[in-house]
């Protein structure tokens, strides 16, 4: 979605606009992907059946608890992106780390379970 903001027409990406890194427009993939797009998946597919439950007219409280559920299920595949997205990402850029350092990091890590 993100590349196709700067498509030229035939599905070729262009330079990316001032102050968007040229990386960004690049495909990015890791091994956790297809369990984030399954998780992603199985959301849109809730979140479809729960506006069915409005549009239908439903219990408020059980529309309430299915939102709930959609959301939870989108917080987990964030949760998912941001830790690999560390474990990958992040120590791929700084490189090998000293242990004071490497204790940083994981502590950063651990707090990001939080959000």
């Amino acid at each position: 979605m993100f590349s196709a903001m700067f498509s030229g027409g035939k599905g070729d990406i262009v330079n990316p606009p001032e102050g968007i890194p040229s990386a960004m427009t690049q495909p990015h993939t890791h091994a956790s992907h297809p369990a984030i797009i399954k998780r992603l998946r199985r959301a849109s597919g809730h979140l479809s059946s729960t506006i069915d439950m409005v549009v239908q007219g439903r219990d408020c409280v059980d529309v309430a608890q299915q939102l709930q559920a959609v959301e939870k299920a989108i917080q987990q595949a964030k949760k998912a992106l941001i830790q690999d997205h560390l474990d990958h990402c992040l120590e791929d850029l700084v490189g090998p780390l000293k242990s004071g350092q490497r204790h940083s990091l994981d502590e950063f890590r651990e707090i990001t379970r939080y959000l």
